[in-house]
């Protein structure tokens, strides 16, 4: 589909709203919901439909060029996708789209042979990537087939960064992290593996292009209380626990384990304790249960490993006897809310909590540390000590010096770290050819018909009416005996296929055509959810308010079309639309058309095709 209508003035129909300009990418992009949630914007209909039909590698390939990490993700991502999802409208869960994904990593034939390759011939540009994360392997994905010159810089002898040292074996197995982590190994990039990087003058002045930092928020934060010093030799932080036992350093802890935290760090880490001897490990978290920041499936997971959460207490002071930890303190708090809604947390009066313990267990937040970098490399930093980065270019003061990941926002999730590694990536690479930066090359847009004759398509909207698919887990009596036993065993082909089948097809869009449309109200009358009416013009807030089913979503735009013969206006709710197409096929003029929207975002380099 051409964009280039993208800068041209909308339609002015007679008053009220304009009519909608479908030539904008954007517009049907942020209709697929899902695909428009996701931070790499991976086109999700399109692979979940491949997987429908069987196709597993070609499921695989759509995923690895938008987040390069299928079965990564498919096991430990934070799914934006899924609130969005317009399944979740219907009912109460929506589609299993991060379990989709793991289906079409684990079924799919040998794909090295689709992957790109590393040009023998450079273009003598050379690019520093400081940190072996998913960030900058996403930076060098893109980069090495362009023919750049990269260079990978990490402390740890393998690359990966959290995604090794973080996500214990049990949620995330070694074979399938080496495996696509070598994918891009295998572009040759070269590799500083095993020494820390103690000066990022002393990087600049080895005369790279370019230098993308994507070194995470490598240190947990610490609890200062009375008894922290003195109990230290059993009190840990929990990313650096989790880093020792990733590496082996640490196979044990004490049989009573109190894990402060409430986020998915804390889960891991209340996980990996009742694999490594806790018998009586707990969960402490000094907010209320259902706003903790771990996402709902990892308290899930943790409490049916017979794990309890403890909510609204304050951590206050560590006991210990001769330098031995025996238990921590904790005030036991309460929610208030103020006139604006603000909810703080209050003492409640009622007496303070003893829980005895042998180990704790630290993790209640990352945050980022760079004494490394010397503050006059020309890199500006805020008061909170966070670089000041563009968060469309991810540019740092310093134009040759780039951010992404949590080492440029903070802690987020590894699809984020992906998604700022193509932007960079595109940075990077308009630099180094002498481009404006902010000069962003558009996506690939494609929008096709589906009809086949009169009233028939060529996709299948017979949705299946299954409630989401339960993904079986290994038995905790095995799983817990085992650091390294993947728990969550994933879904089969066939319930894979099963639950495909509830996808709706968000990515298949009603398309009208005015001039055709002879306002006999046919779509209005067969559509399951009144989202279609056809009603004298107006201003948006009137608008909404009177359709058939008044349009209460401000966030998603309503589908306005102009040019019926009574001088009405046609008004589609694309938040209520199920992409059923009913009114396609009732439609007796062909007004109404099914049409399959696919976006690609832009990578470097135009993008970074598949062979």
């Amino acid at each position: 589909m051409s964009i280039d209508a993208l800068d041209a003035p909308a339609k002015q129909l007679r008053p009220g709203m304009t009519s909608t300009d479908t030539s904008n990418p954007d517009y049907f992009h942020k209709v697929v919901d899902c695909q428009w949630a996701c931070p790499a914007h991976t086109p999700v209909p399109e692979y979940i439909r491949m997987i429908a039909a069987g196709r597993y590698s070609d499921a695989y390939m759509v995923n690895w060029k938008s987040n390069v990490f299928p079965g990564v993700l498919g096991r430990t991502c934070d799914r934006p996708c899924e609130p969005a999802c317009r399944r979740g409208r219907i009912e109460a869960e929506p589609v299993a789209i991060c379990r989709l994904k793991r289906v079409a990593a684990d079924n799919k034939d040998d794909i090295r042979d689709r992957l790109p390759k590393a040009p023998a011939q450079k273009n003598g540009k050379r690019i520093a990537l400081i940190g072996a994360g998913p960030a900058s392997l996403t930076v060098a994905r893109d980069l090495l087939p362009l023919g750049y010159t990269v260079v990978l810089f990490d402390q740890d002898r393998q690359a990966g960064g959290m995604m090794r040292t973080q996500i214990p074996k049990f949620r995330l197995p070694e074979t399938v992290l080496d495996e696509e982590v070598g994918y891009i190994t295998d572009l040759q990039p070269e590799m500083r593996l095993g020494k820390r990087v103690d000066s990022m003058k002393a990087v600049l002045a080895e005369g790279f292009d370019a230098v993308f930092v994507g070194c995470g928020a490598p240190r947990g934060r610490n609890l200062e209380l009375p008894g922290r010093e003195d109990a230290k030799a059993n009190i840990h932080i929990g990313i650096d626990w989790l880093s020792s036992v990733s590496f082996g350093h640490v196979e044990k802890i004490g049989k009573r384990v109190i894990v402060l935290g409430g986020g998915n760090t804390a889960m891991d880490c209340c996980r990996t304790s009742r694999r490594l001897g806790g018998e009586d490990v707990r969960v402490v978290v000094r907010s209320g249960f259902e706003e903790m920041k771990a996402s709902p499936w990892e308290k899930e997971d943790s409490m049916r490993e017979g794990i309890p959460i403890h909510n609204f207490l304050v951590p206050k002071e560590f006991k210990q006897k001769s330098g031995k930890l025996t238990g921590v303190v904790f005030e036991k708090v309460k929610a208030e809310f103020d006139a604006k809604g603000k909810r703080s947390l209050v003492p409640s009066g009622e007496p303070d909590v003893y829980l005895e313990c042998d180990d704790v267990l630290v993790a209640v937040g990352q945050e980022n540390a760079f004494p490394w970098i010397e503050r006059d490399a020309g890199i500006e930093f805020d008061k909170w000590g966070m670089p000041t980065v563009d968060e469309v270019t991810y540019q740092s003061s310093n134009p040759k010096v780039f951010f992404g990941g949590d080492a440029a926002f903070g802690p987020k999730n590894i699809i984020w770290a992906v998604a700022h590694g193509h932007g960079a990536a595109i940075s990077i690479d308009q630099a180094c050819q002498g481009r404006d930066v902010k000069d962003r090359p558009p996506p690939l847009v494609n929008l096709m018909s589906q009809k086949m004759g009169i009233h028939e398509w060529s996709y299948d909207n017979d949705i299946s009416n299954d409630l989401r698919f339960k993904v079986p887990h290994l038995p905790n009596e095995i799983a817990l005996k085992d650091v390294r036993a993947e728990v969550e065993l994933g879904f089969d082909r066939k319930v894979g296929f099963e639950e495909a089948q509830r996808c709706l097809n968000c990515d298949v869009q009603t398309v009208f055509e005015a001039k055709l449309c002879i306002e006999c109200d046919a779509c209005v009358d067969i559509c399951p959810l009144d989202c279609i009416t056809f009603t004298g013009n107006g201003d948006e807030h009137e608008l909404r308010a009177r359709l058939t089913a008044p349009a209460k979503n401000l966030t998603q735009d309503l589908y306005v079309a102009d040019g019926l013969k009574t001088g009405r206006v046609m008004v589609k709710d694309e938040d209520l639309c199920l992409h059923c197409g009913f009114c396609a096929e009732r439609c007796p003029t062909g007004a109404w058309d099914m049409q399959k929207f696919l976006l690609e975002t832009a990578q470097a380099g135009g993008s970074c095709q598949s062979r």
